[in-house]
């Protein structure tokens, strides 16, 4: 039940409780010490008249003298004097008739002095604290001397601060339980600023930030962590709308050549060898329609979370070696130079794709011949494929390897503008990368770089 409670009241109810711990140690502590105080005036005062009667006990003034003293006048004080036995020798009026203590504390009594809490009960009606005082006179030989005073004041005040503590606390606990609840919905005011903003972003209207508060503080972190997530959900969605808008225009072309062609056998009879024109030409723009189906399928996957990769021992040489056979059978165009007996783990089949697309773009864009070698480094293996051909257009190489991009800017040709983007792909789920250079002595430089796992 509390997980479902606010959490501005989930805050207000910890602070209250911490609250009413603090009120209530604060509010005993000040109790026991006015209790205290209370307590120590009571018997600094009880000393200060026991100081006052002794003398005149001892001397000759005599029992009476230290009865009648004018300390003894009011309500709340008295003073009785008993004998060895607890007899009453003096006493005010009202303690003239029994001894104010038991035989035991008599006892203790003759022997030095004692401050005692007397209860309510006869001879007095009321709670009292006394103290006791053994003196030796000359006509009663050993005496004890009480003084004394009711406890009606101390009590009165004690449950007046009881009143007032049991008053001033639940208002205390009212009010700081106000200012919590106040303090928490400031506290996540921007919060629910963000989360009101956030219910009004979609992806038709890119841009819109979530407001962030003025304190650096961690909603305020969490406030651009969002942002940024924002950004690049934008990004993402952007890329998906110009793969989606770039996949319709490239399936569109084959699409209507293949119409067009299968239309133009169908409008009239044909020739055996006209036919057969017509379904090579149809042909040709399957195998392109499924080419590209394949890289969008590797570029999805991608998308995704990742190509899969195999990894297994794999000689560097001998997969360059079968990548030139599959476009060279004659090795006439294509060549392989590098060091024999490097090896690395890699995913062949994904590898093999990628120099495919560079071989297969180095011999329809590049003159001469195209040479597929290897280079080392301490912590990868790199896999160059270069032509003798001009080279990228100035400017292009920086997005060579983007999606649907193409050194022609009216996409005319065979490829999609995908070729590079897969090579890249590959080489990043292999974790290496893949680069482009245009030669200083003409021609194309492009690899791929495979780092030791």
């Amino acid at each position: 039940m509390i997980s479902r409670v606010p959490t501005r009241l989930r805050l207000t109810f910890v602070f209250a409780a911490m609250m009413v711990v603090v009120l209530a140690v604060i509010g005993s502590f000040v109790y026991l010490r006015f209790r205290a105080e209370l307590d120590r005036s009571i018997n600094l005062n009880l000393r200060t008249q026991a100081a006052a009667v002794v003398p005149l006990v001892g001397s000759d003034a005599g029992l009476t003298a230290a009865v009648a003293s004018p300390l003894f006048r009011g309500h709340e004080s008295f003073v009785q004097i008993l004998d060895a036995r607890g007899r009453v020798l003096a006493a005010i009026a009202d303690l003239r008739t029994s001894s104010l203590l038991t035989e035991r504390q008599l006892t203790a009594a003759r022997q030095h002095t004692l401050l005692l809490t007397r209860g309510s009960g006869a001879p007095l009606t009321e709670g009292s604290r006394l103290l006791t005082t053994p003196v030796t006179t000359k006509s009663h030989g050993r005496v004890v001397v009480i003084v004394g005073t009711t406890l009606d004041e101390r009590a009165d005040a004690l449950s007046n601060l009881a009143v007032l503590l049991a008053i001033v606390g639940p208002l205390a606990l009212l009010i700081a339980s106000v200012a919590g609840y106040g303090v928490a919905s400031a506290a996540l005011r921007p919060v629910e600023l963000m989360r009101r903003r956030a219910a009004t972003v979609s992806a038709s209207e890119p841009g819109r930030r979530l407001p962030l508060p003025a304190a650096d503080d961690e909603v305020r972190r969490l406030g651009v962590t969002l942002n940024d997530m924002l950004e690049r959900l934008e990004e993402s969605f952007a890329r998906e709308k110009a793969f989606v808008a770039n996949a319709s225009h490239e399936l569109r072309t084959p699409l209507a050549t293949l119409k067009t062609e299968l239309e133009l056998a169908l409008r009239r009879e044909r020739s055996a060898d006209q036919l057969l024109d017509a379904l090579r030409s149809a042909n040709d723009e399957v195998d392109r329609l499924a080419a590209l189906a394949d890289d969008m399928l590797v570029l999805a996957r991608a998308d995704e979370g990742g190509v899969p990769v195999r990894r297994v021992q794999i000689n560097a040489v001998e997969i360059l070696n079968r990548v030139r056979d599959r476009f060279d059978p004659e090795h006439v165009r294509v060549r392989v130079a590098g060091v024999d007996g490097v090896r690395f783990l890699g995913d062949p089949v994904g590898l093999e794709q990628a120099l495919g697309n560079l071989v297969d773009n180095a011999i329809r864009h590049g003159d001469g011949d195209v040479t597929l070698r290897t280079a080392a480094t301490d912590h990868a293996v790199e896999l160059h494929v270069e032509d003798a051909g001009p080279g990228f257009p100035s400017g292009f190489v920086d997005q060579a390897f983007e999606r649907f991009t193409r050194a022609d800017p009216g996409r005319g040709g065979r490829g999609a503008g995908l070729g590079l983007s897969i090579v890249r792909t590959i080489a990043r789920a292999h974790g290496g990368d893949a680069h482009a250079v245009n030669r200083p002595t003409g021609g194309a430089d492009v690899w791929l770089v495979i780092p030791d796992p």
